[in-house]
């Protein structure tokens, strides 16, 4: 077995039961049909390695090289919990012929300010916020990571760890539960085991959840509670910030099937294509704005502003609403540039065509 892969993962199930145990069923079988042949078969990406996949196939774990030409950040390359076509050789490397069609999807804008997104996490049944309550989280930072979250088709989760530092952690939890806009909350301990049995039809048979978080959240300690696994942990820095511990995405079984996800620290969550994102996490201020006197109204100083006067009101806080205008204009500068990129993509695509007319005119022209 090959030493990059986790043992936990290649012995959670027996060969026949063993994609099964990990998600496939009828619709990804449905999708595989076409490529059905000889030395074809599906597998899972398990972790996305220095230019080379960990695969789960049937048989056990296998090394394969992605789809050549694309970059690693790719919406169209491979990301860990994709279900691939795998071609396997008699002598030599495994190849990835194909990403079979994704359930969910979890990315975000590449930084730099491209507009493209980055594929994070593919085929999760839910993922789950991950916020360690010591120090005290960044309510503006889960309304973000949030917006992320809906935008997936995944069910959306907040977990709010390491329940046993703090005082009165179900204060603090009820804060975050008036902004998670539907997602469920939940508290839990790493270090006593204390409400986990909440997690646990997340992470059943076939089923897949993903973890998302800034560093020092607790994810590794949350993995290795679920799974068995003895993820590196390492506690947060003096300054509050955390230390990367999980350098990649890995996919990592559950005794008796089902798996998860665990990802890096992240830095940074540039938005991508969330207006539906902000609408459902911002819902009560969506409908404010709808209330006003005037249907363009600015928010501003006009009458009858119902934004203006929930604020005066105290029935909506200062930060909330900045942090919705903030999120709204980064929402719409990416979809201008999505926009931009999708006509320049066009033009060049027409361009191309009436070259290709000139060099090769029909015959009798």
């Amino acid at each position: 077995m090959t030493p990059y892969v986790s043992d936990s993962l290649s012995d959670s199930a027996s060969d026949p039961d063993r994609l099964l145990a990990l998600g496939w069923g009828a619709d990804l079988g449905a999708a595989f049909e076409p490529y059905r042949a000889e030395s074809i078969v599906p597998a899972r990406v398990t972790r996305v390695d220095r230019g080379r996949l960990l695969v789960m196939t049937a048989a056990g774990p296998a090394v394969a090289l992605p789809i050549p030409g694309l970059s690693s950040d790719s919406r169209d390359a491979a990301c860990t919990g994709d279900w691939v076509v795998l071609r396997r050789t008699p002598d030599g490397p495994s190849f990835v012929d194909a990403v079979l069609p994704r359930r969910t999807l979890l990315t975000r804008a590449v930084a730099g300010g491209e507009s493209h997104a980055q594929p994070l996490a593919a085929n999760a049944d839910a993922i789950a916020l991950v916020e360690g309550l010591d120090p005290t989280p960044s309510l503006s930072r889960i309304e973000r990571l949030l917006v992320l979250l809906w935008e997936t088709g995944a069910t959306p989760l907040i977990v709010l760890t390491k329940a046993d530092l703090v005082p009165d952690p179900w204060a603090i939890a009820e804060d975050i539960a008036g902004i998670a806009a539907g997602a469920e909350v939940h508290v839990v301990s790493s270090a006593t085991g204390d409400g986990f049995e909440g997690l646990a039809h997340h992470v059943g048979f076939g089923r897949t959840l993903a973890l998302l978080g800034r560093s020092g959240a607790g994810k590794s300690s949350l993995t290795n509670r679920l799974t068995g696994a003895e993820l590196e942990v390492q506690s947060i820095r003096g300054d509050g910030r955390g230390r990367h511990t999980t350098v990649r995405r890995e996919l990592v079984s559950v005794p008796g099937g089902g798996a998860v996800l665990d990802t890096p620290g992240l830095r940074s969550a540039g938005l991508w294509s969330a207006e539906e994102g902000v609408e459902r996490v911002f819902g009560d201020i969506e409908a404010l704005t709808s209330e006003c006197r005037f249907t363009d109204c600015g928010h501003g100083s006009e009458p009858g502003c119902a934004v203006q006067a929930a604020l005066a009101e105290g029935r909506l806080e200062d930060r909330r609403w900045e942090n919705y205008r903030k999120l709204q204009r980064e929402a719409e500068w990416m979809a201008s540039r999505t926009d931009a990129r999708l006509r320049q993509e066009r033009l060049k695509s027409w361009k191309q065509m009436h070259m290709d007319m000139r060099r090769n005119p029909k015959p009798g022209r």
